[in-house]
């Protein structure tokens, strides 16, 4: 029996990823070359110095930079990238999330934000959304990335359910390996040629009941 239901923040909730890309895009600018949306695909879902590693790798640069440099650009990317999410408004968050939301909460289900993100909590209030979640867990309060389980781990622990009783929804593929590295339903918000690992794949939330959810995923186990 599912009892809560976790959610990632980028490409889930909101599209804050099309920030990180303007933020990412514009230090490659800086450095002298490109940074293509392809290239950002390698992005979601790992730690903003994993990102800054692989965005250095796809400009040949891997080795030029002293780890306090590296440092000091990871910086300058987050700078950009909070200055352009410090103006988002509520209307960005994608079809179907609030009703969706409103359905899980209506059925007494758990929700925690588990998300790699150190911006979550300026994020979560530009929206306006804390109120939907009963916990919430970012980059700043866990050691290890996605597909490494421990921020669904630490969702499940925050509400009290087991984790063999939660649901992931997430559209990275390290997402879902974290999901069902740590034993849990996951629901995959994207495409099945890129998520299929997931339990359920879902385009997005438009259209979509948590009852509809709920049934499927309950005939898999």
């Amino acid at each position: 029996m599912i009892r809560a239901a976790l959610f990632d923040l980028d490409g889930v909730i909101v599209d804050t990823a099309k920030y990180h890309y303007l933020a990412w895009r514009r230090l490659a600018d800086k450095l002298g070359f490109c940074f293509t949306e392809t290239d950002n695909e390698r992005l979601k879902g790992v730690s903003r110095m994993r990102s800054l590693d692989i965005l250095l790798e796809v400009g040949g640069m891997s080795d030029r930079f002293t780890p306090e440099e590296k440092e000091r650009l990871a910086a300058q990317k987050n700078e950009w990238y909070v200055a352009y999410i410090s103006q988002m408004t509520p209307d960005e968050i994608l079809p179907g999330v609030l009703s969706f939301l409103d359905e899980v909460r209506a059925d007494g289900i758990r929700t925690a934000l588990g998300s790699a993100s150190r911006n979550t909590a300026l994020i979560l209030g530009r929206l306006g959304i804390d109120r939907y979640f009963d916990a919430v867990v970012d980059g700043t309060m866990v050691t290890r990335t996605k597909p490494d389980p421990e921020v669904f781990l630490r969702c499940a622990g925050m509400v009290g359910i087991e984790p063999e009783a939660c649901v992931v929804f997430e559209d990275a593929e390290a997402g879902i390996e974290a999901a069902r590295a740590a034993g849990m339903y996951s629901v995959g918000i994207g495409s099945p040629e890129r998520l299929g690992q997931a339990d359920r794949v879902i385009p997005g939330f438009a259209g979509v009941s948590w009852s509809q959810i709920k049934t499927q995923l309950c005939t898999i186990r």
